[in-house]
């Protein structure tokens, strides 16, 4: 054998079935720190985990030099991730709880939030690998070419580094010895809970993101060998992916009342950016699919559909029920006597109204204008009143002297939102028609949002860019209606 291949061909080979073991010694070393406690063990289990990473981002360039066999070291290498996702993300769940209940000083409403979280982003993760594994399969028996080139999903990229620090932090001994080595792994192991919250939410959606990519590329082979030419069905299956993201979309407004009931405004609010998401895409995908309800031009109102209903219920939870119970958790916990004494109670409950009201106008309503909104929409007016409330707890925590003008800031614009929902002779312009008029704004936009989520004034930022929105009336209502965008 010519050995100019044959160690190509052995260190490939080693790269792809090298990481596996490396990932059951992290479980070992991980379980004798369960048991012992011993920063010695902490060390070893997060230099195999490292090792394996480095070899994560090394082995694809091995398997292409070995190009004759490639596609067997890239179906291997697929096999390994499973192997590699099903033992490091449930040990990473089990070392969170441990670290709760045995390490951790304060036991706080947010640690334990965070354990949960834990456990549904392992769960989804391994959802997402079984749920990938077989739409590959079914698309390959009708024929389809398997995507080869794994370094270009962002999901793959990101899971063992996520992995990584998650690790970090549920087997930290904070008791180590003096090394350097120690050393920056203990500072893994300290990261911020608001980091880390970050970094698995973005990582949750990069997983939701990763299902809808494979049911986009590879799902109309299921549908063909389930439907057999039968339309009807078809449109019932493909409607349950929009009505999915309608579900996210409800989901996501639930789980945001659950951060702010544990004291997590900003994460909160992190997450209603994202059911604001979902309730943008649910609408696009429904069109994309064509399974949108199409309206004559007798019909005098909108069909009534599921779809239709399930979105509704959805955007009642998240942009109407769920800020005004954000709203109604901070005031409950603020200690300042003057705004103790405000009607917040009242105040939340009529924003939840008026926001209801508004989405049945909307629905009811037999003469809508193609790319604009009557009164300003839920998603926006949520966004809106829930910004200043980042920096009225922030105050709050800091025992700042502006606590209280944030407070009487948040009341009132809770009032002044409720209003413009419900004030329909003012037309604010759809995001997708936006978008589409404006695309280099559109990225400039959330580039920055992406940039501050990292910095104190993440919602100073969300505050003025829908300020800027509840006044853009003054200058869209020139702009003639598009006829190619609905409202979503």
């Amino acid at each position: 054998m010519d050995t100019k291949q044959f160690i190509p061909k052995n260190i490939a080979a080693l790269l792809i079935f090298g990481r596996p073991p490396l990932i059951f010694l992290s479980m070992v070393w991980a379980i004798a720190v369960l048991i012992n406690k011993n920063p010695i063990y902490y060390i070893l289990g997060m230099l195999c985990l490292v090792a394996a990473l480095v070899i994560d981002w090394i082995d694809e360039w091995f398997a292409l030099r070995f190009e004759q066999h490639y596609k067997l070291a890239h179906l291997a290498e697929r096999l390994m991730n499973k192997i590699i996702y099903s033992i490091i993300f449930p040990v990473v769940t089990v070392g969170m709880m441990w670290r709760f209940h045995f390490v951790s000083s304060t036991n706080s409403k947010a640690e334990l939030l965070h354990v949960v979280f834990v456990l549904i982003l392992s769960v989804t993760v391994l959802i997402r690998d079984n749920f990938a594994h077989f739409m590959r399969n079914f698309a390959l028996r009708k024929g389809e070419e398997e995507e080869l080139s794994e370094i270009t999903r962002l999901r793959t990229v990101v899971a063992t580094p996520v992995a990584a620090i998650l690790y970090a932090h549920a087997f930290f001994v904070p008791e180590g010895p003096p090394s350097p080595i120690y050393f920056w792994i203990s500072w893994l192991g300290n990261i911020p809970l608001r980091l880390l919250f970050f970094i698995e939410i973005l990582f949750l959606i990069i997983n939701l993101g990763s299902i809808a990519g494979y049911c986009r590329r590879y799902g109309s082979y299921c549908l063909d060998e389930l439907c057999l030419d039968d339309d009807v069905l078809r449109r019932k299956i493909l409607s349950v992916f929009p009505n999915a993201l309608t579900v996210m979309n409800a989901l996501m407004g639930m789980l945001s009342v659950f951060f702010a009931y544990n004291d997590r405004i900003r994460e909160a609010y992190m997450i209603l950016i994202g059911a604001a998401i979902f309730d943008r895409l649910d609408g696009a995908l429904a069109r994309k699919l064509g399974v949108c309800e199409t309206v004559s031009q007798d019909e005098e109102k909108r069909p009534t559909t599921f779809g239709g209903i399930l979105d509704d219920i959805a955007d009642a939870v998240s942009f109407c029920i769920a800020p005004a119970l954000i709203f109604y958790f901070l005031f409950d916990d603020c200690h300042i006597p003057a705004l103790m004494n405000l009607p917040y109670g009242c105040i939340a409950f009529f924003y939840a109204s008026m926001g209801i009201i508004r989405l049945i106008y909307f629905t009811l309503d037999k003469t809508p204008i193609p790319g604009f909104f009557k009164g300003m929409p839920t998603p926006a007016a949520a966004l809106f009143a829930a910004a200043p409330l980042i920096m009225f707890q922030q105050a709050m925590a800091e025992n700042s002297d502006i606590a209280y003008s944030w407070g009487i800031f948040c009341f009132s614009l809770m009032v002044i939102v409720s209003i413009l929902m419900n004030f329909y002779k003012i037309h604010y312009i759809h995001a997708g028609q936006f978008a589409s008029r404006q695309p280099l704004m559109t990225k400039i936009l959330f580039a920055l949002n992406a940039f501050f989520v990292f910095t104190p004034f993440f919602g100073h930022y969300n505050m003025i860019v829908l300020f800027i929105y509840s006044l853009s009336p003054l200058v869209t209502w020139k702009i003639e209606p598009n006829k190619q965008i609905t409202n979503g």
